[in-house]
């Protein structure tokens, strides 16, 4: 083949279409096993974004939808959900989106078993567990029956239809992780109370139980506080409690015994990640004294299986393609999990322990691309203000229909959602859609991102709308002092908090020349009254108290300063989103109106917080991709419909 030389970068024409990435968007979590049967869930971008429970007999290849059309298994707890269905003795119980109650599926027939609300939505349901006698329901309920702010609670269903229902623990702000030992006779979970959220401070507690009628006492403190994090408390087959805590400064995994708690694993390095769904898991226990912990490569190139007992001795390392692993469950000697790499997609996975093998029983995508249009990403450390170092992914552009130019690339600078999480270098069509056009990527890992030990996370504490920012500002000049990138053609993007950490680096630097929000926050203000109680306090430590520093909250909201924008944006909301409403991408508009600035704002019907729908994944795409060209006046070799400009006659020649 033929390369072409054309010295525009961004001009390049691309294979990895927004109609191909949204084709290719399936979306894999929630694995369960139940005797012979796996189990797991879909997120179908065709279907609107429906969750379908999917299964499969271990050792056969015939997969086959559980969860009928008309359903959706997916909650809305703290508005994220997750940990919808589980599964016993081929019964299925699921969480039904439209109407948050739970359902029985069993022998194709489906019936509710928790009782209808008064008000619809009124009682949802998350991280669904079983007795051993498939009799009750343990789980968390959210209760928007209640004057204020919902009600947070661990309650027993029974299974039968009939709605009997027990409040076995309340009065804590929130609850997560009911798990039940083996012989069904203790019952662990994590708690916490405002303005904390799970990743700062929990607790986990243990009670004895009493199944026959749901009822608990003896309630016991293991670990945990204000300042501590208890995640993904579980049971080993022989009664003992494991559980992952930050006590150590990194999230560790520790054991429970009589009453002692001990770092099993001590090392700088996280075994979980921060809680913003219930049901992540990221190890299980093998044969009798054994576990699977999930762990990366030394230089992070490839994933590790660690086989640990339960003194934290590791017996057996073993390396893997896949360096994102999550949903850990294991059957005899065949470990399942969900895997991604910096060259494939998220992944279920079935690993025989013993003889080594490995098979995908399915893909989230059936990529039709030469892996060497991908562009890999390399990790790169850099300095950022405070004296402080910060952590990115950078894409070069990529595409093997091109000679490499002597022209620096533009770049598209990423900030992740959150804050408090992490982008990872697992293979993502969003990224590579704009590296195979021609431009570099950074993707940030800002001060309070996971994965870099508490320290770094509590960094961003306080400092939320200026470390973040200072961060992806940070990442541009360290790249372009490289000369990797064009400095006067740099472009930001996030979503969320990410869309926040965007539209501040719009309003109060100059580093870029434009810049795409999705579903941002421009007025911590109006979010402090106007958001769910899950994160409702959560401004309290990444910003500081309200109302005592309100001068702090208007500093840091970018409305209150639209005299200071110059830079195009292009504004991307869903009409649904309950987490950060609609108010706040038109109050954005407005301030850009006033000043006379290009903007388009974008609001798709029926979308919540984060895109879910095929035709709103691809027009956003398109939509930002088609904005940029207008900003960076470059030619699209595309044919994608155009976006209304308000002041386009303002933009740069």
């Amino acid at each position: 083949m033929n390369k072409k030389n054309n010295s525009y970068y961004e001009s390049w024409e691309s294979e990895i279409s927004a109609e191909l990435i949204t084709k290719q968007g399936l979306r894999l979590s929630e694995v369960k096993i139940d005797g012979e049967r796996i189990y797991w869930l879909e997120g179908r971008p065709e279907e609107s974004g429906r969750y379908v429970i999917v299964s499969r007999k271990i050792n056969e290849k015939k997969i086959i939808d559980i969860l009928p059309k008309g359903y959706n298994s997916r909650n809305a707890v703290h508005e994220y959900g997750g940990a919808s269905f589980t599964v016993q003795q081929g019964k299925v119980f699921f969480t039904n989106w439209d109407d948050q109650r739970i359902y029985c599926i069993d022998n194709n027939k489906i019936f509710p078993i928790s009782a209808e609300p008064e008000v619809n939505r009124g009682f949802r349901y998350a991280d669904l567990i079983l007795t051993m006698d498939s009799k009750w329901i343990i789980c968390v309920r959210e209760d928007h029956n209640v004057k204020g702010e919902p009600k947070n609670e661990i309650v027993a269903i029974t299974t039968d239809g009939s709605f009997n229902l027990e409040v076995l623990l309340t009065g804590s702000d929130f609850y997560s992780s009911p798990r039940l030992n083996k012989q069904n006779n203790k019952l662990s979970w994590t708690e916490w109370n405002h303005p904390n959220m799970p990743w700062d401070g929990s607790e986990l507690n243990q009670a004895n139980i009493d199944i026959s009628n749901c009822s608990i006492e003896k309630s016991e403190f293991i670990s945990g506080g204000i300042d501590t994090s208890i995640l993904q408390p579980e049971w080993s087959d022989s009664g003992e409690l494991f559980f992952v805590s930050d006590e150590s400064g990194w999230w560790n995994l520790h054991r429970n015994e009589e009453g002692e708690n001990i770092n099993i694993l001590d090392e700088p390095k996280e075994h979980a990640g921060p809680s913003w769904q219930f049901g992540f898991k990221t190890y299980d226990f093998y044969q009798e004294d054994r576990i699977i912990l999930r762990g990366l490569s030394e230089n992070k190139k490839n994933g590790l299986i660690r086989i640990l007992d339960f003194l934290g001795n590791v017996k057996e390392e073993i390396s893997i393609p896949y360096t994102h692993i999550s949903y850990i469950n294991i059957l005899e000697e065949n470990l399942f999990f969900i895997g991604s790499s910096p060259s494939k997609n998220d992944e279920l996975v079935k690993y025989n322990l013993k003889q080594k093998l490995t098979e995908v029983i399915k893909k989230s995508s059936n990529l039709n691309i030469d892996k060497s249009e991908f562009s890999i990403p390399e990790e790169i450390e850099f300095p950022t203000t405070q004296n402080s170092q910060s952590y990115a992914f950078y894409y070069p552009p990529k595409n093997s229909k091109y000679l490499e130019s002597e022209v620096i690339p533009p770049l598209l600078v990423i900030s992740h959602g959150g804050p408090t999480s992490a982008t990872s270098n697992s293979l993502n069509l969003s990224v590579q859609f704009w590296t195979n056009r021609g431009f570099a990527v950074v993707d940030v890992n800002y001060r309070g991102s996971t994965g870099y030990g508490r320290k770094y996370r509590d960094e961003l504490k306080g400092n939320w709308g200026v470390y973040d920012a200072e961060d992806c500002i940070s990442a541009v000049k360290y790249l372009a002092e490289k000369k990797l990138v064009d400095p006067k053609k740099v472009v930001i993007k996030g979503g969320s908090a990410g869309g926040y950490t965007t539209i501040n680096a719009l309003t109060f630097y100059d580093e870029f020349a434009a810049g795409a929000t999705y579903y941002g926050i421009a007025d911590l203000s109006v979010f402090i009254d106007d958001t769910h109680k899950f994160e409702s306090r959560y401004l309290d430590s990444l910003i500081g108290k309200y109302p005592d520093e309100k001068e702090k909250y208007f500093e840091r909201s970018a409305i209150n300063f639209t005299d200071k924008l110059s830079s195009p944006m292009i504004i991307l909301q869903g009409s649904e989103d309950k987490i950060v409403p609609v108010s706040q991408a038109e109050i954005m508009a407005e301030g850009l109106r006033k000043k006379q600035i290009p903007f388009s704002l974008i609001i798709y019907e029926g979308e919540q917080h984060g895109f879910r729908q095929a035709k709103n994944i691809k027009s956003s795409l398109e939509s930002e991709l088609y904005f940029y060209s207008k900003v960076l006046n470059f030619s699209l070799n595309e044919n994608i419909s155009p976006v209304k400009i308000e002041n386009e006659n303002n933009l740069p020649k």
